[in-house]
């Protein structure tokens, strides 16, 4: 069986000791961007993998294409290969922020052309109540090759946003919570507010009050009613730095509602040039 939007702990378990499944540990702090390594070291799924947010699922900044703009493709395919994974692997990616980090992961591979990848419902924390193991030993790795089979058509860039910014068929939905995407308390980004048009769903609503993702059903009916008429793959996600952006993505796919792309570049991106126009509150 491939996983290709979510996994149990129960399932993940199950295979643990399967050589054709790869467990990826993408847990990382915005704030303290060290942590993640450092709770890495401590404790971790064994024979997971670390992953960084700002090393490994991010490329250089240029102070123009966000803070967290996609890495050289070549590259990340390169270090996937340092991590195991080929084209035959089953990718699982955890974190302990309710899956946000992981989603970048799984998006990216998906970009890559690599479907058979799934987030760990509820992660870290669900696979410790749980009481599954966890060890602070590190893997060994056997290097692979991964060849992608690249899919551009999966993101959109700040010139294709700008386009369609008048469009009724083409809809923008930003991931960052509500706070935020009114403009208000910014404390990331050097100018606060939104993409004008955008809808706002905060990507914590995918989830649940134990930190899983809600049932199918519940998003579809939740995602529907901001898509209205428009199709799912008329709709474009975008967040701060296009990361909890993917969470909504997943969501959507695990909704049944398939084929929305990214703007890895996001509100950091968007910002970045004064001539772009900016809306606050509820404009």
């Amino acid at each position: 069986m491939n996983f290709n939007t979510l996994i149990s702990c129960a399932e993940l378990a199950a295979h643990l000791n399967d050589p054709h499944w790869i467990v990826c540990d993408c847990r990382h702090d915005l704030i303290d961007t060290e942590s993640g390594r450092r709770a890495y070291a401590q404790s971790h799924i064994p024979g997971a993998r670390f992953v960084r947010l700002d090393e490994d699922l991010s490329g250089a900044k240029t102070g123009k294409n966000g803070r967290h703009p996609l890495p050289d493709p070549d590259a990340f395919c390169k270090r996937l290969g340092t991590l195991g994974i080929d084209g035959g692997k089953q990718v699982v990616a955890y974190d302990a922020s309710g899956g946000c980090y992981a989603a970048r992961l799984w998006w990216m591979l998906r970009w890559m052309g690599h479907t058979r990848a799934a987030v760990l419902d509820g992660g870290w924390d669900a696979w410790k109540e749980a009481g599954h193991p966890v060890t602070a030993d590190q893997p060994a790795i056997k290097p692979a090759t991964f060849a992608a089979r690249a899919m551009p058509r999966l993101a959109v860039d700040a010139d294709y946003v700008a386009a369609h910014l008048n469009q009724a068929e083409i809809g923008v939905l930003d991931a960052r919570s509500a706070e935020r995407f009114r403009g208000e308390n910014e404390t990331l980004d050097p100018v606060g507010g939104h993409i004008p048009g955008a809808a706002n769903r905060f990507f914590k609503n995918n989830l649940d009050t134990t930190g899983r993702f809600k049932p199918a059903a519940e998003l579809r009916r939740e995602f529907s009613d901001l898509l209205g008429m428009r199709r799912p793959g008329n709709i474009v996600h975008q967040c701060g730095s296009g990361v909890t952006a993917c969470h909504n993505l997943l969501a959507m796919e695990i909704a049944g509602l398939p084929g929305s792309r990214l703007y890895p570049g996001s509100w950091s991106e968007w910002c970045s040039d004064p001539s772009r126009p900016v809306a606050r509150s509820g404009t």
